[in-house]
C-alpha cells in the first residue's frame, strides 16, 4: 500500500500509522492537557460570560472529532482532483446537509443561548472572494492542510504545521492590511443569500441546497465510475467503546458531529465557526507590540476596533481556536500518537508558502475552509459554493506545484489511507 495520500495530506505524519502500531495513551500528556484547558476554562469562566467557556468546550469536541476522524478538507479536494475519488467530498456534502438542516430554523427564528442573536455568513461575490479562495486552493495543497487542518495537526504534533501556521498568521495579517482595496476598490455582487435574497425562505432554500448536494455526490460517483479512482482504505482503529474515545472515527460520523457543533457554536456566539479571523487579530497584535499602527488600518475600524484593544481571550474564534488544538492533542495521546515528526527543507518552503497563501486568500475570501465554505454554504449563501469551486480550481493548479517542493501527487493505481 503506497502513502501518496493520507487524511492529514502528508505521509510522514506521526499519526499515519498502521493499524498494529496503535500505541497505550500516553497519560502524561493526557493529564498535562487537561490541567492547561481546566486553568483556561477556570480563567475563562471568572473573567469573561458563559459564552466563551462553552465556546472552549466546543473547540475540544471539534478537534477531538477532526483528529480522530482525519477529517480533511484539503486531501478531500486533492483526492477528487487528482484521480476522482470523492468518498471525502461526499462526507463533506453529509456534514453540509446535516448543517443546512440545523441552520435552517436557528436562522430562522432567531434561536440562542444567551439572547444575543444569529446571524449567517453572507457574503459579497466579487474579485476579492475569487482571487482569495483561488490562493487559498493552492495554498492548502502546499501547505499541507486547510485552516482546522492546520489546527488539528499542529495539536498532533506535526512538526512542519507550526510553520505553515506561523505563516497562515502572517498572510492573514497583510491581507487584513490590503483589504480595504479588494474589498472597496475592486467590483462586487451584493451578497446573495439563497433564503433571503430570492424569495424561498430558509425552508426553500433547504429544499434546494438538499437537492445540489445530492447533484454534487452523483457528479462525483460518475466521475468516479468513469476514472475508475481507488477506494480509500479503512484507517486503523480502536475496538468498542474505546473507539471513542481512541479513535478512529468514520468519516460519516464526523461529518454529522462537525455539523452539529457548528449548530451549536452558531447559537452560542450568534454566528459560525471561523479561524481565520484571529489570525488575522493575534498577527496584528504582535505588529502593534512592535509599534505598527495597526489601528489606522481600514480592517480595525468600527466593529473590530474592540478587539484589537481587548485581550485575546475575549474573541470568541480565538478560543475556538485554542480548543481545537487542545483537543486534537488529547486525541492524539489518547490513542499514544503525539510525537514531533522531521521536516525537511522543502516541505518547511512549501509550509511557509502555502502559509502565505492560504492566511492573505483567507482574508480576500470572507474566511477559509470552515468560515467561508462550511459556515457560508450553512448559512444558505452564494459564495460560499463559489468559495469551493475556486479552491478546487486553485488544488488543480498545486497539483503541478507540489512535486516541485517534494510533495506526493496521487496517481490512479494508489490506494488511501
Amino acid at each position: 500500500m503506497t502513502t501518496s495520500v493520507q487524511p492529514i495530506n502528508e505521509a510522514k505524519d506521526p499519526v499515519q500509522r498502521k493499524s498494529t502500531d496503535l500505541n497505550n495513551p500516553q497519560m502524561p500528556l493526557i493529564i498535562g492537557g487537561l490541567i492547561v484547558g481546566a486553568i483556561l476554562m477556570i480563567y475563562l469562566m471568572a473573567t469573561q460570560d458563559m459564552a466563551q467557556p462553552l465556546l472552549l468546550v466546543i473547540g475540544l469536541l471539534l478537534g477531538y472529532t477532526l483528529f480522530h476522524a482525519r477529517f480533511g478538507f484539503t486531501s478531500a479536494f486533492r483526492r477528487l482532483a487528482s484521480v476522482g475519488n470523492g468518498q471525502a467530498v461526499r462526507s463533506h456534502l453529509l456534514m453540509l446537509a446535516v448543517a443546512v438542516t440545523l441552520f435552517a430554523p436557528i436562522l430562522a427564528f432567531g434561536y440562542s443561548f444567551f439572547g444575543t442573536g444569529v446571524s449567517g455568513y453572507v457574503s459579497p461575490v466579487g474579485i476579492s472572494l475569487l482571487v482569495g479562495a483561488f490562493l487559498f486552493g493552492i495554498g492548502m495543497q502546499l501547505g499541507g492542510g486547510c485552516a482546522s487542518g492546520t489546527l488539528y495537526a499542529v495539536g498532533g504534533g506535526r512538526t512542519v504545521m507550526f510553520v505553515t501556521l506561523l505563516f497562515f498568521i502572517i498572510g492573514s495579517t497583510v491581507g487584513a492590511y490590503h483589504l480595504p482595496f479588494w474589498t472597496e476598490d475592486l467590483p462586487a455582487f451584493e451578497p446573495v443569500s439563497l433564503a433571503t435574497s430570492t424569495g424561498l425562505g430558509y425552508g426553500g432554500a433547504w429544499a434546494l441546497s438538499i437537492a445540489l448536494f445530492s447533484l454534487i455526490a452523483w457528479i462525483t460517483l460518475v466521475v468516479e465510475k468513469k476514472k475508475k479512482a481507488p477506494k480509500m482504505a479503512a484507517v486503523p482503529s480502536a475496538t468498542g467503546w474505546k473507539r471513542i474515545l481512541r479513535g478512529s472515527w468514520p468519516l460519516f460520523a464526523a461529518a454529522i458531529a462537525l455539523a452539529v457543533l457548528n449548530a451549536l457554536t452558531l447559537m452560542t456566539r450568534g454566528t459560525p465557526w471561523g479561524i481565520t479571523s484571529a489570525f488575522a487579530l493575534w498577527g496584528s497584535k504582535v505588529a502593534q507590540f512592535f509599534g505598527i499602527d495597526v489601528a489606522s488600518w481600514g480592517y480595525w475600524q468600527g466593529a473590530n476596533a474592540q478587539a484589537l484593544e481587548a485581550s485575546i481571550l475575549t474573541d470568541s474564534t480565538t478560543v475556538l481556536n485554542l480548543g481545537v488544538i487542545l483537543g486534537a492533542f488529547l486525541a492524539s495521546a489518547a490513542g499514544g500518537l503525539f510525537k514531533f515528526s522531521k521536516v525537511n527543507p522543502k516541505n518547511v518552503a512549501a509550509s511557509v508558502i502555502g502559509g502565505l497563501m492560504m492566511g492573505y486568500g483567507a482574508r480576500l475570501a470572507f474566511g477559509c475552509n470552515i468560515g467561508a465554505y462550511f459556515g457560508g454554504i450553512a448559512s444558505f449563501s452564494l459564495h460560499g459554493y463559489i468559495w469551493g469551486i475556486l479552491a478546487l480550481a486553485g488544488t488543480f493548479v498545486a497539483l503541478y506545484l507540489r512535486p516541485l517542493f517534494g510533495l506526493s501527487v496521487p496517481k490512479s493505481k494508489d490506494s488511501f489511507c
